[in-house]
């Protein structure tokens, strides 16, 4: 068996065509854990625990890191900005965190310099700006090639012309690391398939099993089935929809849901989430040809970031209460106003209105409620909750330091199980600070840029375009040559369907190796084409829907109902509510 052919096999378990049959098989099993929610804190979970031996499985009631892990920031960042909170440990836990993380998937993590300018008036001034980044660099054990750095404003100009000229005295200069936040959560995701984790996406929780006041499980509906879905063509709930599965241990990481649960679980009491929006919008590089990553002060005194990405620029974030939809949050009117002020004010000369939108994206963020503070003072530690049923609850928290949080949950299930007398020694530590993530067998972030060299090489072998070839080996690393191979063996289906060989390649592996089930889980999630490439997703979007049409079986209604789903989303990423 090749490697290519091997690591095929490793990913059959997260193949969407074999959804249902996972599911099922779950059904059949006692796990030691089940985790709800797989967003990047449930991926965090699942892999940290099956690492250590613990028989492991997921569930997630919409796509993998549908919520809060495709709609953040973006960056695996120290937080910079907690440090005005006094927030230390925050600072120097997940400061520490970034190079764990792009050393473990350097192809989807990447270092990137951060121009904090500062002006007569503002939160910053040179003095404190050089006293933060010194302090920061010191809590998050930054290496020396990558410390702070202060500049002149003829300096800090020079590094990004677009910037305000009036009143600047000059700029700090760190890194951060810029991720693509859920490709991020999938590869975590495949990492913990790979090593034996069951995991299912579109399966919601409906009831926790409990007897004699102890947890023993869930009962789970399957969406797809339940709801006329890829795999069930029945409108109405079907009762073969709804799976037992059983573990020793049951966590919580549903993210902005982790409060449904507890009151599922009648343990909602204490401390309690609190739910904040934030926004970003997306334009072209045409329009805003921002070089060079910003982190700046806003007049109401908050922090916002212009950063480049794959020829766009995207600018957020927005930081306001929230009590709406939790599933669906949308950008408001409002929220568009105060970004495209935020970015008037700093980059004056641009000029932009609401037609220079390309898309945007809003996340919710799942605090620990904190009396009296406002949204954006509020700590982003995280905590674990455990209810007297033995519900496991994570709570707070940041993309950063997923690892960590991760590895603190399975130290207490751990713990319990001993207690208990359910394992019969300790489990051994944590393995994933040096654990490569599923496409970062690399050879680390040294070895990245030959790594893409030869794989570029290889894809323009194949026929690839220079920029077909660069993308593909990003976005999957040591895992390009399955696609490579799907490539080979789908080019002349692709030709037959009017689609480019690396777009059907894309889909494909997405299908049998990332549980892809419907379009919008490919043109978001898997590709980020929604909110960077819009054009991309809607050129394709047509001949995509019909694919996986076919290779799922779907009636014409569910095609349609996929296809509207998609087409909602991609309206919804341009046009704003009223309020």
């Amino acid at each position: 068996m090749t490697t290519v052919e091997k690591k095929a096999e490793k990913h059959k378990a997260f193949n969407g065509l074999q959804r249902k049959e996972t599911l099922e098989a779950m059904a059949q099993q006692q796990f030691d854990v089940i985790v709800i929610g797989g967003g990047i804190t449930g991926a965090g979970i699942a892999l940290d625990a099956q690492s250590r031996g613990l028989r492991t499985a997921l569930i997630e009631m919409q796509d993998f890191a549908s919520g809060t892990s495709s709609r953040s920031t973006k960056l695996v960042h120290g937080g910079l900005r907690y440090l005005k909170q006094l927030d230390v440990k925050v600072v120097a836990e997940v400061g520490k965190e970034r190079a764990i993380v792009y050393e473990n998937g350097p192809h989807v993590t990447t270092p990137e310099w951060m121009l904090l300018p500062f002006y007569k008036g503002g939160t910053f001034g040179k003095l404190s700006t050089s006293l933060g980044l010194r302090v920061y660099d010191f809590l998050a054990g930054v290496k020396r090639s990558e410390r702070r750095k202060m500049f002149s404003p003829d300096v800090t100009l020079q590094h990004e012309p677009l910037l305000k000229k009036k009143d600047l005295r000059g700029g700090g200069y760190y890194v951060e690391y810029r991720t693509d936040d859920a490709r991020l959560t999938i590869e975590v995701m495949k990492k913990a398939v790979e090593l034996g984790a069951m995991v299912v996406n579109y399966a919601k929780v409906e009831e926790l099993l409990v007897k004699d006041g102890t947890l023993l499980g869930v009962r789970v509906v399957d969406q797809l089935a339940a709801g006329g879905g890829t795999e069930g063509g029945k409108a109405g709930k079907d009762q073969t929809a709804s799976y037992a599965l059983y573990a020793s241990k049951v966590v919580n990481a549903a993210g902005p849901w982790v409060d449904t649960l507890r009151e599922m679980d009648r343990s909602k009491q204490g401390k309690t989430l609190h739910l904040t929006k934030g926004v970003h919008l997306v334009f072209d590089q045409s329009r805003f040809p921002l070089g060079q990553a910003i982190y700046f002060d806003t007049p109401d005194g908050r922090m916002v970031f212009a950063i480049p990405r794959d020829g766009k620029t995207y600018v957020g974030t927005t930081d306001t209460n929230y009590k709406g939809d939790i599933a669906n949050p949308r950008i408001t009117l409002a929220d568009r106003t105060y970004v495209l002020r935020a970015a008037n004010e700093m980059f004056p000369s641009l000029g932009l209105t609401e037609a220079d939108v390309e898309s945007s994206w809003t996340g919710l963020r799942p605090l620990i409620h904190q009396e009296g503070k406002d949204p954006s003072e509020i700590s982003r530690r995280d905590e674990i909750f455990v209810s007297a049923s033995g519900l496991i609850s994570m709570a707070g928290g940041k993309l950063t330091g997923y690892r960590k949080m991760a590895e603190s949950v399975v130290n207490q299930i751990a713990a319990m199980l001993v207690a208990e007398g359910k394992v019969s020694a300790a489990l051994p530590p944590s393995r994933t600070k040096t654990l490569p993530i599923s496409g970062g067998e690399v050879g680390g972030s040294a070895q990245l840029a030959p790594f893409l060299r030869s794989k570029v090489s290889q894809g323009l072998r194949l026929g690839l375009t220079e920029p077909e070839a660069m993308l593909l080996a990003q976005r999957y690393g040591s895992n390009v040559d399955t696609v490579f191979a799907l490539l080979e063996q789908h080019r002349g289906e692709a030709a037959r369907r009017g689609m480019p060989a690396s777009v059907l390649a894309a889909l494909v592996y997405a299908i049998e190796c990332e549980m892809v089930v419907k379009p919008a889980d490919f043109f978001i999630r898997r590709t980020g084409a929604l909110f960077f490439d819009i054009a991309w997703a809607r050129q394709w979007k047509a001949p995509a829907a019909a694919f996986l049409a076919e290779r799922f079986g779907w009636s014409e209604a569910q095609t349609a109902a996929y296809t509207a789903e998609l087409e909602q989303l991609l309206h919804e990423a341009v046009h704003p509510l009223e309020a």
